[in-house]
């Protein structure tokens, strides 16, 4: 919609705002018609319409099979369309049209914003399956009528109150009409069900919903005076009750279409379920954590006691072995301390890899810089895991063997991610500027126990290559090419 009214119309930011949020509601009255809508706006000229958006209702057939957005039309050919804009009010005359072979009822409603007309809503009724009204079908017209009354007049929707479709009610979850007393004059049978849920053993209509509500709800504090107001549509507002096991969320929609509230449309649906597996999740997620502190609270326990043993061991190989184990150990709590402060099973591997390299550079025998560069970006934790121990041994293994003591160097880890969303790649360097590697040496074959880790955890585990060769002018340098999820 941007696009088409940026390119076609003189309308400015604040209008296409307006017509925004329009079309976030608009889901509304097309279902309480039954009627598809589309939006006609005028083009900079003057001389045509262009269709901007486009809806289609949930309570009956639709009137269009294809799609109108974008499409132009000369001023002129539709008379309705004219007469809207032009004098700012609803047309209803003219006999049906005809569109492959279905008589459809078309009218028109104007869009105004601050006294201006920005566009007009073609209200269009598939005629076919016309029958005699029953009781809900006469109140959503009725409640329709008002809704385009209050477009055409400017006063919807309310511009103080943001709502997210995808998450409100909608007409068929439930629905109670209200007179400007708040007393009940329709409630749908979805709306009924809603309220035996919530405890109510009687019917809703000729009762003042507000009171009825706050008698269901289990707190008796003044607060129930807000509940009253809140449930009696008084006031634009969402909210939800809790009672009897049940959980209603609800819509208040004031109705105005002539400047003074005349009653209330009450949108309500029941989420009792929803809120339930919402709960469950929510535990599941704190046990995930609380699982995920521990096992790093039990690895740094493990670390000390090696720590311990170390400096009791009077064997200098022994002591080392200690030592790095105490390393590896600490680079798997590293990330369940990550994951035990995440809402899911990913990691921001950055931060890891950061204190990996931090963590490592503590055992340097000289003075050796570590940096980082590129983005590791998000991992998932069965990547995370093995790849700190893997990041562990491959820093470890350079500043042990690859700097003598006193030296001075830089050890670098790069990452880049690259691929397709179906096969994307995490590409590691680890490059150093130390002494490089003995001529016949053979990552693949090599006896070290630190390289016999990475092979196994790069290869087996994590299911991508690794390879030690010389750097380009001096020192040794790592590859690993690891494959990985994409994670927005």
């Amino acid at each position: 919609m941007n696009e088409l009214v940026r390119q076609h119309t003189a309308l400015d930011d604040s209008d296409l705002e307006w017509l925004h949020m329009l079309v976030s509601e608009w889901q509304l009255l097309s279902d309480l018609s039954f009627a598809d809508l589309v939006l006609w706006v005028p083009t900079m000229d003057g001389t045509r319409y262009v269709s901007v958006a486009q809806m289609r209702p949930n309570t009956g057939p639709t009137s269009y099979q294809n799609d109108m957005v974008g499409h132009l039309v000369p001023r002129g050919r539709r008379p309705m369309l004219d007469a809207a804009l032009d004098e700012g009010r609803i047309v209803r005359e003219g006999d049906p049209e005809w569109r492959e072979e279905v008589p459809v009822r078309v009218e028109s409603i104007p869009v105004r914003r601050q006294g201006r007309v920005l566009g007009v809503i073609a209200r269009n009724t598939n005629l076919l399956t016309v029958r005699t009204p029953s009781r809900l079908e006469l109140t959503y017209l009725q409640s329709a009528s008002d809704l385009a009354q209050m477009i055409a007049a400017g006063s919807f929707p309310f511009p103080d109150q943001q709502v997210d479709m995808d998450a409100s009610p909608r007409v068929g979850d439930g629905l109670i009409r209200l007179d400007a007393d708040g007393i009940v004059q329709y409630a749908s049978p979805n709306a009924l069900s809603a309220y035996h849920r919530l405890g109510l053993a009687a019917d809703l209509v000729g009762h003042h919903l507000g009171e009825t509500t706050a008698e269901l709800a289990p707190s008796r504090a003044p607060v129930d005076e807000a509940l009253v107001k809140l449930a009696s549509g008084w006031a634009p507002r969402e909210f939800e009750i809790e009672a009897h096991d049940g959980v209603i969320q609800f819509r208040a929609i004031p109705l105005k279409p002539k400047g003074t509230r005349i009653g209330s449309l009450v949108l309500l649906r029941d989420v009792t379920e929803l809120r339930r597996r919402e709960r469950e999740l929510i535990t599941k997620d704190a046990t995930i954590r609380e699982i995920h502190h521990r096992v790093k609270n039990n690895l740094q326990t493990v670390a000390a006691l090696l720590r311990l043993q170390a400096r009791r061991i009077e064997s200098e190989r022994g002591r080392e072995a200690l030592e790095e184990a105490v390393r590896r150990v600490g680079s798997i709590a590293i990330v369940h301390e990550t994951l035990s402060q995440n809402l899911d099973e990913r990691v921001e591997f950055d931060e890891i890899a950061d204190r990996v390299l931090a963590m490592v550079a503590e055992i340097s025998p000289g003075k050796v810089t570590g940096r980082r560069s590129g983005r590791f970006g998000i991992l998932d934790a069965e990547v995370a895991t093995p790849l700190s121990m893997v990041l562990t041994e491959v820093l470890q293994n350079a500043l042990e063997h690859g700097f003598r003591e006193g030296e001075t160097g830089t050890v670098e880890v790069s990452a880049v991610r690259g691929g397709t969303s179906r096969e994307a790649r995490l590409l590691v360097t680890v490059q150093d500027d130390g002494v490089g590697l003995p001529d016949d040496f053979d990552a693949h074959s090599s006896g070290n126990l630190g390289l016999q880790i990475v092979r196994t955890l790069v290869e087996g585990e994590l299911g991508g290559t690794f390879d030690m060769v010389p750097a380009p002018e001096c020192g040794t340098r790592v590859v690993l090419d690891i494959p990985v999820q994409t994670h927005k």
